[in-house]
């Protein structure tokens, strides 16, 4: 039987990170509800320069992380987009497929490194309970299946990827699968919350392996909570507080977007060893 092996990229650049928590509680569960034989390794990218040779490993997820994701002549960004680079190539070349997973600070690396659209500075740090909408790709994503359109995420940023180059998308085969909210009354575009980068790349703007516990604990940074009551008002603040457990919600959301990206994963990866064997 084969190993499943699971590199976790931390971006998180030595800042103390609810996310990273999160996205090895999803990776340890995984590894619980296993047959197989799972192994976790966590590469810490920025702060380390630590990066896994993709040949070790099968499931890549790599985490969000504070800071400009555009280049500023460090060491781990060229050995980073290698990286990006390397699992785009060996999918495309090889049939033992890796899969990789893009959390915010990461989608964003991957935006830019693939010149899909614009990442900018937002004219506001956000953070909170976001609407997600599925966009018409998105409705057939089979990790937002169980999902309703909208559906909630945490979002946590200071940059933004808007007006995305679609020529751009469809010379390379990507797909848009998920939008911020659409707000007519609003002139700003509209910021790009999923791609479906390649049949084994997947990435989001938002969090989708934050739980309520992370949330109540980043709302306890001021920086965290005046941002949702700028952004949202002092309403929508205490209505968020209030719905955060809800079931329907982020609950929803990190039950089913990364545990059903490992669970097709393994899938994928034993049929391909029983076909190799």
């Amino acid at each position: 039987m084969k190993d499943i092996r699971i590199a976790l990229l931390d971006m998180n650049n030595n800042h103390v990170n609810q996310g990273f928590r999160n996205i090895k509680e999803i990776s340890e569960t995984f590894k619980r509800n296993s047959e197989e034989n799972v192994s976790i390794s966590v590469f810490d990218v920025r702060y380390k320069d630590e990066i896994p040779n993709i040949e070790e490993f099968d499931i890549f997820i790599s985490s969000g992380g504070p800071g400009n994701p555009h280049r500023e002549g460090l060491e781990w960004e060229t050995r980073y987009a290698d990286f990006l680079d390397s699992v785009y190539d060996h999918n495309k070349h090889k049939e033992d497929k890796k899969y990789l997973f893009l959390i915010c600070h990461s989608f964003q690396l991957a935006s830019i490194h693939w010149n899909l659209g614009n990442v900018c500075p937002r004219k506001s740090y956000s953070f909170g309970v976001m609407p997600i909408h599925k966009t018409e790709d998105g409705e057939n994503e089979f990790l937002f299946k169980n999902l309703l359109n909208p559906f909630y995420g945490v979002d946590s940023r200071a940059y933004q990827f808007i007006e995305p180059d679609h020529n751009r998308f469809e010379e390379l085969g990507m797909k848009i699968v998920a939008i911020e909210k659409f707000r007519p009354h609003i002139n700003l575009e509209r910021a790009i919350m999923a791609i479906r980068f390649s049949e084994e790349i997947f990435g989001t703007q938002f969090h989708p392996e934050a739980d309520p516990a992370s949330m109540i604990e980043n709302l306890k940074d001021e920086k965290n909570k005046e941002a949702m009551i700028e952004n949202f008002g002092m309403e929508k603040y205490l209505e968020t507080l209030d719905r955060i457990d809800d079931e329907d919600k982020i609950v929803l959301t990190r039950a089913q977007i990364l545990p059903t990206f490992l669970q097709h994963a393994k899938k994928n990866i034993l049929k391909g060893a029983g076909a190799m064997a």
